[in-house]
């Protein structure tokens, strides 16, 4: 069984530790092969089935990770993510709408159902802006579920493509061992903020799920004060609380909070794991051609 590493919280000292669980494929592959009873099946009670299935240890049933009010079950939050997807794929649907139980779709339906997925909440009339906004949201969470699935060596590699192609760090290979360089009191790499490398900016990046509590920001505040250091990046894959956000506000260190829909963003900006497939031209009447002249 493939596995992926995942950052726990322990909820008693707020500390961080690595911990494995099954890779996403395999949760929605352990989804599909579910005996769904006829009234349908709700994410707790396949959440409880998949325990036993994958024989997690009493530490991966207690993994918890931050959220908006407390803490959550690590598993469940895997769980949830793959119930989503699953929806979107068009392999399961929720006709009762949230919080009710998910169906199975049959292969047949699927296309079918896909469409709807798709059309689901689409007004009349949708213009060409809202058609792009739609198709953006759709390719930033796609993007922010390849990364939560991936190993976070490749997350650090993903921070340092994006950083050099916003301009940072220099070239590839600088950027890669500044920020490679293993991390130091809560600073995991230094990059130029320019070419010239006249100023420096002090990363922390994290592939973390739930939310970043205030004392993570805390802690990367006090390394850039140890470092007599005036700018810092906070990059994570996951979201920062209303007290992070406050802090970094009322404090003389400037940082800069990029969570993960930021990050999906940045990355389709500057062509970072995205490709472009087509490109439409639109054209307007040139009413200057069409003005006489005397």
């Amino acid at each position: 069984m493939e596995t992926v590493t995942r950052t726990a919280i322990n909820t008693e000292t707020d500390e961080r530790y690595q911990i494995d669980f099954p890779a996403p494929k395999e949760v929605r592959q352990a989804i599909l092969d579910l005996e769904f009873p006829f009234d349908g099946i709700r994410i707790k009670d396949a959440a409880s089935k998949l325990t036993e299935f994958f024989h997690l240890s009493v530490e991966q049933k207690n993994a918890k990770i931050p959220s908006k009010e407390n803490y959550i079950d690590l598993f469940y939050y895997d769980v949830a993510a793959a119930f989503r997807n699953l929806k979107n794929n068009g392999q399961l649907h929720q006709p009762g709408g949230k919080r009710t139980p998910y169906f199975l779709v049959e292969n047949e339906d699927r296309e079918e159902n896909q469409k709807k997925n798709r059309e689901k909440d689409v007004p009349t009339g949708e213009s060409i802006e809202d058609i792009y906004q739609k198709i953006h949201k759709e390719l930033a969470e796609e993007l922010l579920e390849q990364i939560k699935s991936k190993k976070p060596a490749f997350f650090e590699e993903l921070v340092i493509d994006l950083l050099v192609a916003m301009g940072y760090g220099g070239s590839h290979e600088d950027a890669a061992k500044a920020v490679g360089g293993g991390g130091d009191e809560g600073i995991d790499g230094i990059i130029n903020e320019d070419r010239l490398g006249l100023d420096v900016v002090y990363v922390q990046a994290k592939q973390w799920e739930g939310s970043v509590s205030r004392p993570e920001i805390q802690k990367f505040a006090g390394a850039l004060q140890g470092q007599r250091a005036r700018k810092g990046i906070f990059i994570t894959t996951s979201e920062f609380t209303k007290g992070c956000v406050e802090y970094v506000k009322s404090i003389d260190s400037k940082i800069i909070l990029i969570d993960g829909q930021q990050l999906a963003q940045f990355m389709i900006e500057h062509d970072v794991g995205v490709f472009t497939t087509k490109t439409y031209e639109i054209k307007r009447v040139d009413s200057d051609y069409f003005t006489e002249t005397e």
